[in-house]
């Protein structure tokens, strides 16, 4: 619990006042997708968000994604694939394919690029990323 000013966005106050700096500021435009959180399950661009608009709501971020030392199935599966390279923008992307995949297990490769198109990535890795969010796909293969 955090007592937040009116103006804080939940992006300021992940990072600035809870310390978790694995949802990462980009653009603070709501362009890039770099702060991408879970709120009630659904992705959400934290920069965009009001701090007081997360009262009573479950907020995820990429440190809770994990089951402690085991990965989540998204995470492991852009470790198995190659799938970062500089790094900053893959919280975010890890975050829109875990909200895609909770809602619809059996994403199509469209689904995933879909889910994925608000989420930028400078480096130019964005289909390894969909190939591991493929790998998780209760169709896995299906591209």
């Amino acid at each position: 619990e955090v007592h937040v000013k009116a103006g804080w966005s939940l992006a300021f106050v992940l990072r600035e006042k809870l310390g978790l700096t694995g949802t990462k500021t980009g653009c603070n435009r709501g362009s890039c997708g770099s702060c991408t959180v879970l709120v009630d399950g659904l992705a959400a661009c934290s920069c965009l968000m009001l701090a007081i608009e997360a009262e009573n709501k479950s907020i995820v971020t990429i440190e809770g994604l994990s089951d402690g030392a085991t990965l989540h199935p998204v995470q492991q599966a852009f470790v198995d694939n190659d799938a970062s390279q500089c790094g900053y923008c893959v919280p975010g992307f890890i975050m829109a394919a875990a909200a895609l995949l909770n809602i619809k297990p059996s994403a199509s490769a469209d689904d995933v690029r879909e889910a994925l198109s608000g989420n930028l990535c400078i480096c130019g890795n964005t289909k390894k990323m969909v190939q591991a969010v493929l790998s998780c796909t209760q169709g896995a293969g299906n591209e």
